[in-house]
């Protein structure tokens, strides 16, 4: 990918900033390291290693999403709830970029229009915790941050925040990298083989036969508009794909924030498409401090009680120049909370002139903890609160630019209904997250096609 020139850029660096000026905030959600010598050293050593993405290929992603906020492209958003390092094996990474795929194809087909595919892995390695300690059976431990920080098990020493595991976060997200590129470079993301996608454990699928019609236009089409021309279309060989992760652990973020050559200030090169979590994004905190010097384009996630006055606070400091693409703002409301709580919010935006990427994250909100102490997502209440976003945005003429999902191309049972209608029962027989639970791959198809019909009628 050659260097695009970025022209929508701030023509500023941003006042009294540097990469460790975030250390001057009140910190949040970050691991308690016992040994600060051990911590440096780790440091050192992740400040020499090679970046895990590139300056230009942030530009372009950037680009991307001011065409998204324009209305011009449509943004996908997934992945794992969590990484774990286990789990950096080349079945799991390719089916998680199998279901993206899919979905993208089932959304440039019915919307008629590009998709912007952002994977939430290579990096999502750290979950924000609601309590910092865990209690069991009397015995109280550090909470699981993630495999970034800690490992699962209950143990003293596993709970243990390990600095040597920012080294290991660092070489899991490299190779998930190297992996997603080979396949989409060697052809896997090719349109014209979207076979290479199929899940074997679907084939029986009910969703399978829309899937099956929606490929054979689409290839019908292609091998019309190849006729046409002759010859056959390279674009249509390989897909654009960035990443993303929710940058919590800012110490391995400040490792990995660098300048580079031919361009101005700093860009987190861990990932392409950082966020900051409900939990972090105090005006005067550590990560909204971090997030503003950055040049990537950056979101934030906005929950229910977030007021119009705090995000349009937030959003005169990440994005002071209204630089298009830069600022992408997650709204996680809840399906019994979204028409109360979004409307004022768009409209407080709105009329302050700004264009974000508009963005639902349906899954966070609507999280519920059955007796069995199991925690699950309704996939009707993850379908109602999608369906209301989207005549929430039409009704306060603002638009609905993306959409931000946890799933997995595994064969999980972790979210309750969708197309198998899987019940309490069912859960028990494949929950495998360490974490929040997931669409399987049915569900997020599912969702793709809910997504086609609804934007579709608008």
């Amino acid at each position: 990918m050659k260097p695009i020139p970025c022209h929508l850029t701030p023509v500023r660096e941003p006042a009294s900033w540097s990469p460790a000026s975030w250390q001057e905030r009140p910190q949040r959600q970050q691991p308690a390291y016992e040994d600060a010598t051990e911590l440096s050293e780790v440091l050192e050593q992740l400040r020499e290693l090679p970046p895990l993405v590139t300056s230009w290929e942030i530009f372009s992603l950037k680009r991307l999403l001011a065409d998204a906020a324009d209305g011009k492209r449509f943004l996908l958003q997934g992945g794992d709830c969590a990484e774990t390092f286990d789990d950096c094996t080349s079945p799991l990474i390719s089916n998680r970029l199998k279901v993206m795929l899919q979905m993208s194809l089932v959304l440039v087909h019915g919307l008629q229009m590009p998709v912007v595919r952002v994977g939430r892995f290579a990096g999502q390695y750290a979950k924000p915790r609601s309590a910092d300690l865990e209690t069991r059976d009397g015995v109280s431990l550090p909470s699981y941050r993630g495999d970034l920080v800690n490992r699962c098990e209950f143990s003293a020493a596993a709970r243990r925040p390990d600095p040597r595991r920012l080294l290991t976060g660092h070489a899991r997200s490299a190779m998930t990298m190297n992996f997603v590129r080979a396949l989409i470079d060697g052809g896997f993301a090719d349109l014209h083989h979207p076979e290479y996608w199929d899940f074997a454990w679907v084939e029986h699928s009910p969703l399978q036969e829309e899937y099956r019609r929606t490929v054979e236009a689409i290839g019908a089409s292609l091998r019309f508009m190849e006729t046409l021309a002759g010859k056959s279309i390279g674009s249509y060989q390989r897909v654009d794909f960035y990443t993303s992760h929710e940058a919590l652990v800012l110490h391995y973020e400040q490792a990995l924030t660098r300048q580079v050559p031919r361009q101005w200030g700093w860009f987190n090169l861990s990932t392409h498409f950082p966020w900051i979590g409900m939990r972090t994004a105090q005006l005067d905190g550590a990560h909204v401090e971090y997030f503003r010097g950055i040049r990537n384009p950056v979101a934030v996630k906005v929950g229910p009680e977030v007021t119009p006055d705090q995000l349009l606070a937030l959003a005169d400091v990440l994005d002071p120049d209204r630089d298009p693409g830069r600022l992408t703002f997650i709204h996680r409301m809840g399906a019994a909370r979204i028409e109360a709580a979004l409307p004022p919010l768009l409209a407080a935006v709105r009329s302050a002139g700004r264009k974000p990427v508009w963005v639902c994250d349906p899954m966070h909100g609507n999280t519920e903890t059955l007796g069995s102490g199991i925690k699950t997502r309704r996939f009707s209440t993850v379908r109602d609160e999608l369906e209301r976003a989207f005549d929430i945005h039409a009704a306060a003429g603002t638009r609905l630019g993306g959409v931000h999902l946890e799933l997995t191309g595994e064969n999980v049972t972790e979210c309750l209904g969708g197309a198998r209608h899987l019940v309490e029962a069912d859960l028990s027989r494949a929950y495998k997250s360490t974490v929040d639970p997931r669409l399987n791959y049915e569900q997020s198809l599912e969702l793709a096609m809910l997504i086609v019909k609804k934007r579709g009628a608008g």
